[in-house]
């Protein structure tokens, strides 16, 4: 059976090429093992299962879980870790200090290099990344930090400093502020000098 380009191999094709799937997402993915067959993960990821994003959270209210869909995939034999994201993560306000919900939905795709030279086969505005700069080596194979670089890009997303959008300073006052003269001409007192000296 021959297949033309705009047809796409059948499901169990497909299926049979990529990783079985796991209810929690995993902490790595083995390049030796995906790398050129492909890689797929769909589901549910809790905010507070990235240890970094975690610290930043508000802890008076309740996550919700964020839906993550991610592959890695070869095209013009550059390796791709692209995946989109949906849902809300909750910061703390910096002016009034109450909860905040920040989307984070959004589709994210980084270029994996086996080294400079491969630059120039993607996109000028694409993000990449070096590859011997992130995988880690357990023999017997090299290990993609997945959910690191996941986090990496949530973090990147996550602003500095949340706050509302209508959001008005709460300011608490201590003791009386003086009230200034109305029309207090500065150079009054240096009139009334002029003539004493």
């Amino acid at each position: 059976m021959s297949s033309t380009p705009e047809t796409k191999p059948s499901a169990s094709y497909a299926d049979n090429k990529k990783a079985p799937v796991s209810t929690s997402m995993p902490e790595h993915i083995s390049l030796d093992k995906w790398a050129d067959t492909g890689f797929e993960w769909s589901g549910e990821v809790d905010p507070n299962s990235f240890e970094r994003l975690a610290t930043t959270l508000s802890a008076e209210h309740d996550q919700s879980n964020t839906q993550l869909n991610a592959e890695l995939y070869r095209r013009n034999n550059v390796l791709h870790l692209a995946f989109t994201l949906k849902g809300d993560i909750w910061l703390t306000c910096q002016r009034c200090l109450q909860p905040v919900a920040v989307d984070l939905s959004d589709d994210y795709n980084i270029a994996l290099l086996e080294n400079d030279s491969q630059v120039r086969l993607i996109d000028e505005e694409q993000d990449y990344l070096l590859l011997d700069e992130i995988v880690t080596e357990q023999s017997p194979e090299r290990l993609l930090p997945f959910k690191k670089l996941v986090e990496d890009e949530i973090l990147l997303k996550t602003p500095m400093a949340p706050k509302h959008d209508d959001c008005e300073m709460s300011v608490e006052q201590f003791g009386e502020i003086p009230e200034e003269e109305e029309n207090e001409n500065p150079f009054a007192a240096l009139a009334s000098l002029k003539g004493k000296l």
